[in-house]
């Protein structure tokens, strides 16, 4: 195995593919990218059993002869990413070694065979669709931070989507809050999906994916793929049923606040300093004459309150709240102001964006989240 190419085009594969790559773990070929020179490209895989990266360059290479090898991600990233020369030349001299040479030095960086590398499994086709990469992303980033983490209830740690004909709905829920984000495609699906991506994978298409590129979605037997530019990205899928939630979202409300997104955000950002000593707990009173105030109970390193200029329909009322949710769900939200609706201090919060003028029509309808509300 040996060839030449541009230190960029390198530089590019490694920190995408590198997404892939297990940590620490019992098993060292997990730690390591799979290079792999054929007759007209270079494949650049990591695979760490539940996600794998292939990036595949055609382009500006020169190829002196074909084979395979694997090397230490981390160890061989770090390296590449220090080498100032336009040009990097690779050759596997030896089983155990590959050596990286440039116009300013040399390097050897010992490995593990390419044949005990993880095959990625071949997906059975069973469905194919294509996005924009603006939509895939924008999708994911709406909705990703209200996934479960670990693994008490499997099905909500990820991301539930459902494409059928112009529409996309991306939606999540650790059963404490969700998040459900919808927008209408530019073209009509000839097919139906409906699967639960993981939120890891979600979390890495999120980070690589360009907004001006063509997604092909194909899904299989569990298993789905995203292909993107140079990007060949393998998933594994969660089996089981996401729940059917479109009856909590709330019709009604006897208590709603509007507020200014930013101004809501300062305020939580002061309280938290605070609160973080009580788990974030905070509480949020809503009145007509005042506006709304929020306040958390003493702590160990003292006690606040902020006072916010903001619009109260309906009654008065005082809710308990978990302030990093709020900020996270805000962090999603677009619009100048948001709005805060609730049917009692018990009962879910809706939290919406207000359509601002020349806001992007979509934001005012495709968003929405869920927040459970906390006893005080």
């Amino acid at each position: 195995m040996k060839f030449e190419i541009a230190t960029k085009s390198l530089q590019k594969a490694l920190s995408v593919v590198s997404h892939a790559t297990a940590g620490i773990t019992t098993t060292p070929i997990l730690e390591n990218i799979l290079i792999r020179v054929n007759y007209s490209n270079i494949v650049f895989t990591a695979n760490n059993l539940e996600m794998a990266i292939e990036y595949v360059i055609d382009k500006d290479i020169k190829i002196i002869s074909e084979g395979a090898f694997s090397v230490p991600s981390k160890l061989f990233s770090s390296y590449i990413g220090l080498i100032q020369d336009d040009q990097v030349a690779l050759e596997m001299n030896r089983a155990d070694s590959i050596e990286i040479k440039t116009e300013s030095g040399k390097t050897k960086i010992k490995g593990i065979a390419a044949e005990e590398f993880p095959v990625i499994p071949s997906i059975k086709e069973e469905l194919s669709l294509s996005l924009k990469g603006e939509v895939v992303r924008r999708s994911i980033e709406k909705t990703l931070f209200s996934s479960a983490e670990g693994n008490i209830r499997p099905t909500l740690a990820g991301i539930f989507v459902n494409i059928s004909g112009n529409e996309a709905t991306f939606a999540s829920t650790d059963s404490f809050r969700l998040s459900e984000y919808k927008t209408v495609l530019s073209s009509q699906s000839n097919a139906n999906f409906s699967q639960i991506i993981p939120s890891k994978t979600c979390f890495e298409i999120k980070s690589i994916i360009s907004d001006d590129e063509d997604v092909k979605i194909v899904s299989g037997e569990n298993q789905i793929a995203f292909f993107f530019g140079n990007v060949k990205l393998y998933s594994r899928l969660l089996n089981g049923k996401f729940p059917d939630y479109s009856n909590f979202f709330p019709s009604g409300y006897a208590t709603k606040g509007t507020i200014n997104r930013a101004d809501l955000m300062g305020a939580l950002k002061k309280i938290n300093l605070i609160s973080r000593e009580n788990n974030y707990s905070i509480k949020m009173s809503f009145s007509s004459e005042s506006g709304i105030l929020l306040e958390t109970s003493e702590t160990q390193i003292g006690e606040g309150e902020v006072h916010l200029v903001g619009s109260v329909e309906g009654e008065d009322a005082i809710i308990g709240i978990n302030s990093t949710y709020f900020l996270e769900a805000l962090g999603a939200i677009e619009t100048t102001h948001v709005s805060l609706q609730f049917e009692s201090p018990l009962a879910p919060i809706l939290l919406l964006p207000v359509k601002d003028e020349g806001a992007k029509k979509e934001l005012a309808w495709q968003l929405r989240h869920i927040i459970m509300p906390l006893k005080i």
